[in-house]
């Protein structure tokens, strides 16, 4: 369904959460224009959450809101990053891919560039410490995941020798208030070469050019969990942890409920970072040894 124009997921069974298609690279850009319409449509949603859009930090609106976060970079000129909001060792990864011979630039999105991002996708099954939700995916599917937002995305390669080893998906807002990274990922083959770093540097000079004030990198942090080997790496780049109210709007008796209960909340939330952190690290080491038992029997 759609609401001012824009595309509603809805989740959920027992309690039904509508939010926009993409709600960390889209935004409202009148919330209470569209709870008005989602009411009149009586749309079946239990719970509509939307994030305050950048730059404000402070609540605007007066519904029930929680907070969130996001990992972000002001914008001004490559130059003012480059110099300013970077340290030496991230500027030394930037130089290393260029040495070690990777080129970046702003690619155009067709079958040559869905070919590398499948590859690239399936070279490895774990990531991060678990499973990578996209290994597996054929090129027709890759394709189909790859398209969304056509009209806001831009793509960036990063190539050595002509092959893509990493790439981008930006994708701005409709008033280019900001740009989000909605997908970068490189080949762990190359990792040596920095070419992830190479590849957020190309995304700040695209943002600049375009005078995209914001460049975000989804969350700064997750959950409970506060930081971790991501965050630490989206910091060295010049990305700040950002604090914004996420509101909650009850449509319906059993999202009343839900929100006063916290139901819209996940199980996991409520769980003990201590707790969390020990089992993310059995999981790591669950998959690690799973792959390495993969790869002896190879």
């Amino acid at each position: 369904m759609k609401v001012c124009g824009r595309d509603v997921h809805i989740e959920g069974r027992l309690i039904r959460v509508g939010h926009l298609e993409g709600d960390k690279y889209e935004s409202l850009a009148d919330p209470e224009a569209a709870v008005r319409e989602l009411r009149a449509l009586r749309a079946g949603i239990d719970l509509f959450t939307f994030l305050q859009r950048l730059p404000g930090t402070s609540p605007e609106y007066d519904y029930p809101m929680e907070w969130d976060n996001l990992a972000v970079l002001p914008v001004s000129t490559y130059e003012h990053w480059w110099t300013k909001q970077l340290n030496n060792k991230t500027r030394n990864m930037v130089r290393r891919a260029e040495k070690s011979g990777v080129t970046v630039r702003e690619v155009p999105f067709d079958d040559a560039l869905v070919e590398g991002i499948t590859t690239i996708y399936n070279e490895v099954p774990n990531r991060q410490g678990k499973p990578f939700p996209h290994y597996g995916k054929d090129f027709e599917t890759v394709r189909r995941i790859s398209a969304t937002f056509p009209e806001q995305s831009t793509f960036i390669g990063a190539f050595l020798e002509g092959t893509l080893i990493g790439f981008a998906k930006l994708v701005s807002d409709r008033d280019r208030g900001q740009a989000s990274l909605m997908h970068i990922v490189s080949l762990y083959k190359h990792r040596d070469k920095a070419p992830t770093n190479a590849l957020i540097a190309q995304a700040v000079r695209s943002c600049a050019e375009r005078g995209i004030p914001y460049l975000v990198y989804s969350n700064f942090a997750y959950g409970k969990k506060q930081r971790d080997t991501l965050s630490d790496f989206k910091e060295y780049n010049g990305f700040q942890r950002v604090d914004l109210p996420r509101y909650y709007v009850p449509l319906t008796l059993a999202g009343r409920a839900a929100l006063r209960l916290h139901l819209h909340r996940r199980l996991a939330d409520r769980i003990p970072e201590s707790v969390q952190a020990r089992l993310r690290q059995i999981r790591a080491l669950w998959y690690s040894r799973g792959l390495q038992a993969k790869q002896k029997i190879a």
